[in-house]
């Protein structure tokens, strides 16, 4: 229970801090760590400042720098611009010690690992190596040069992927604020569902959606990606002024945030009607879409499911007609508090398309780990393309959605759309 003096915000408990922490360092006395930095890094949508709320419960909001040090032994220290009145004992009791940075948090970071005495250990930071969405690393040039050059003697190693073993096994606490954020971007795609009418602007339909989701307590920031066209593609990286037209899809990866935990859905919406070949190939993702979480199960690797996918694409094709020899194409990538490992992106001919693919082709995905699994299939043509995916809880007796709404196309019903403003607009 909240004690009366904090300010009421939705926490993890003491056990979660304990279990995490237990993990973390397990694995540090495996790697020869006598210390971990995470340092502060808010882009991203805060996907780069994770590691740090993961190990300290301090974080949330667009622009809150935050980094920690956790030692093998010892108290774990909080460093923050607005220290004490943001990040004390009124926000979050996890940490008690939390330090004022002045915006040097390197700094910092470095009185407290030589108040630790680690001056010739072994020190890992998060963010010095390549990450999931990010092979040059996310750390500050600034912030590692302070702290190399105030323990000249120890040795830093990447411990991105140490972070990344340890949150990728999501516990009970976790898997149900997973579940609150999917519950909220099944509010968000109804929202947009009734403001998608012909002659609304496309940025209303989106904010719509948005403020659904604020409005029930998600917190900033939130990744989104949006596109409206008669024949979508790929998402773009924000919605127009462009007024919607019957016939008109949307298509928008929606994430919603509990606590800075950050599930995924991709649920098109057609304005009122679609043309006839999306009616069909929605049908037919959703024969594909089952199968697929069939063979999705902890063990597996990246490469075999990309595999297993294109079996499962060809199994569910017609063999006539226009939607004959379609493309399949597979996203899948962890969802919780940030990026999660891995990033699995296929072209439609099946073919990694980024290097965190291919760097993660062995990866065998964990019992407990949470993801966005998102197939694409297109006609051979490539003028017509269909996505669609859940938040998925890879459990020890297979993979299942977290979502509630049916698969296929969201169809909005003609009506008026809700009145947008029009006093002062970026499109007037």
């Amino acid at each position: 229970m909240i004690a009366p003096q904090q300010q009421h915000y939705r926490r993890f408990s003491l056990a979660e801090r304990d279990r995490r922490w237990a993990a973390l360092r397990r694995l540090m006395e495996r790697d020869g760590l006598a210390a971990i930095v995470a340092p502060h890094n808010p882009g991203n949508s805060t996907d780069w400042q994770a590691d740090a709320r993961y190990i300290s419960h301090c974080g949330g909001g667009a622009d809150a720098s935050i980094a920690a040090v956790f030692p093998l032994a010892g108290d774990v220290t909080v460093i923050a611009t607005s220290a004490a009145e943001r990040w004390g004992p009124s926000i979050q009791d996890w940490v008690s010690d939390v330090r004022e940075a002045q915006r040097r948090y390197g700094r910092v970071a470095a009185e407290r690992l030589l108040e630790l005495g680690l001056t010739t250990e072994r020190i890992g930071i998060t963010g010095l190596g390549g990450g999931t969405r990010s092979p040059e690393g996310t750390v500050m040039h600034g912030t590692y040069e302070a702290i190399a050059k105030a323990l000249p003697r120890a040795t830093f190693v990447d411990a991105s992927d140490l972070l990344q073993e340890a949150r990728e096994h999501k516990s009970d606490e976790e898997i149900a604020v997973l579940q609150r954020s999917v519950d909220l971007v099944e509010l968000a795609v109804e929202a947009q569902a009734r403001a998608a009418q012909p002659g609304a602007p496309d940025y209303f339909a989106w904010s719509e959606a948005m403020n659904a989701m604020f409005s029930r307590g998600s917190e900033l920031s939130v990744h989104f990606n949006w596109v409206a066209s008669l024949h979508p593609g790929r998402t773009l990286t924000r919605p127009t002024g462009r007024p919607l037209v019957r016939g008109d899809v949307i298509v928008a990866e929606l994430e919603s945030s509990v606590i800075g935990y950050r599930a995924q859905q991709i649920r098109p919406v057609a304005v009122n009607d679609a043309d006839p070949l999306f009616y069909e190939l929605s049908k037919m993702h959703g024969e594909l879409y089952p199968r697929l979480l069939a063979v999705f199960r902890p063990g597996i690797t990246v490469a075999e499911l990309i595999e297993k996918t294109i079996v499962v694409g060809k199994a569910a094709a017609p063999r006539s007609g226009p939607l004959a020899d379609v493309r399949t194409s597979l996203i899948v990538h962890g969802r919780g508090l940030g990026d999660d490992r891995p990033l699995l992106l296929t072209s439609l001919d099946a073919k990694p398309m980024y290097e965190g693919t291919e760097r993660t082709m062995d990866f065998r995905f964990p019992e407990n780990g949470i993801y966005i699994v998102k197939p694409t299939i297109s006609t051979r043509d490539r003028k017509y393309q269909f996505i669609w995916g859940d938040t998925v809880l890879l459990a020890a007796d297979g993979a299942r959605r977290m979502g509630h709404a049916p698969h296929g196309l969201v169809v909005s019903q003609p009506g008026s759309a809700p009145a947008w403003p029009q006093d002062v607009t970026a499109y007037s």
